[in-house]
């Protein structure tokens, strides 16, 4: 495998797959975009653009669609994958012969898994049948919308094999995406999936009309969440510092472009789960993941009162109007504790 590997498949068609098939592009590869919606390829090739998932954006002309994930995925040297994280399996499993066999398989997926607790790193191999050593995760402050117009970002680009981690980051890094690597992808992941399950408290707390004041306490405490989880399931604590951890929970948390946040917004104003889903006109991955971060923290024996504070809303064991109250009235103790 090259460090410059010129062939990138993206299978997902988002908003998310689309924008990092144009920085692909951008950074000089040929890129093949799978979509499940003919209409979707044909308008990629067509018009470039995919009006349907990121209106507005020009695609660079080494950008193209298709519907047939055979075209995708021939000769690719690089997979990445960007499909809701709660369909991937079955979604990816039939693609697994497509895929070749030196292709190094990247996923920009944020979740766990529900009934397995399965991080999608972990996902993605069973159901392509790929080792550890050709998977890569890239998890940052990655708004897409921003990142589609160019303006700056950095993202974090890990694996366990640090050649695949390298080779990933100079196929996507170019005049305004800035890729770092490293190789605590436990890490990497569980910041990807919990920032969401944070970000729907904070959207939640906007939508009652609480401030920033609010906001900086479930955020701050949220990241302590988060290295907790991290730091029992094998991750180093000081990833949740970096730009996977406390930078995307910012982002996250903190903009208006957020889909979790803005679902969590429109919760705390009122609307039903259902309603505050079809508003936001989008996935909200934080959603199905914090009942499966949830049930991650519980295996392993970890308190995150936050998450289990948006599962009862979610599920709707609680009102929103609960939330506050329901963490306010905890035991009080040391802040590091």
């Amino acid at each position: 495998m090259t460090t410059a590997a010129a062939h990138v498949a993206v299978l997902g068609a988002g908003a998310w797959g689309t924008t990092f098939a144009k920085v692909l592009a951008d950074a000089g590869r040929e890129v093949r975009l799978w979509s499940r919606e003919e209409a979707v390829a044909a308008s990629i090739n067509e018009q470039h653009r995919n009006e349907q998932f990121l209106p507005g954006i020009d695609l660079p002309a080494a950008v193209t669609g298709t519907s047939d994930p055979a075209a995708a995925l021939s000769g690719a040297d690089i997979v990445v994958v960007a499909i809701p994280s709660q369909v991937a399996r079955t979604a990816l499993a039939p693609l697994a012969p497509l895929v070749e066999p030196h292709a190094l398989v990247v996923s920009l997926m944020k979740g766990v898994e529900l009934s397995t607790d399965r991080l999608m790193s972990e996902v993605v191999g069973e159901a392509l049948g790929v080792p550890d050593d050709r998977i890569v995760v890239v998890s940052g402050p990655n708004l897409a919308k921003e990142i589609a117009v160019e303006q700056p970002t950095a993202t974090v680009v890990a694996s366990t094999n640090e050649d695949a981690a390298r080779t990933v980051a100079a196929a996507c890094g170019n005049a305004y995406f800035r890729p770092y690597t490293n190789d605590d992808v436990v890490g990497i992941e569980l910041c990807g999936a919990v920032k969401n399950v944070i970000a729907l408290a904070v959207g939640i707390a906007q939508g009652m009309g609480y401030g920033w004041n609010t906001a900086a306490t479930l955020i701050n405490r949220g990241l302590v969440e988060m290295t907790r989880l991290g730091v029992a399931v094998g991750a180093r604590a000081e990833t949740f510092a970096g730009l996977a951890g406390m930078g995307d929970l910012v982002a996250t948390c903190a903009s208006p472009l957020s889909r979790n946040h803005t679902v969590g917004s429109h919760l705390g104003k009122g609307l039903t789960l259902e309603q505050a889903i079809a508003a936001t006109g989008g996935t909200a991955e934080g959603v199905k993941s914090s009942q499966s971060v949830l049930e991650l923290a519980t295996k392993h024996g970890v308190e995150m009162p936050i998450t289990a504070g948006v599962v009862a809303v979610v599920t709707g064991q609680i009102p929103v109007a609960e939330l506050g109250p329901m963490l306010l009235s905890r035991p009080q103790k040391a802040e590091g504790v």
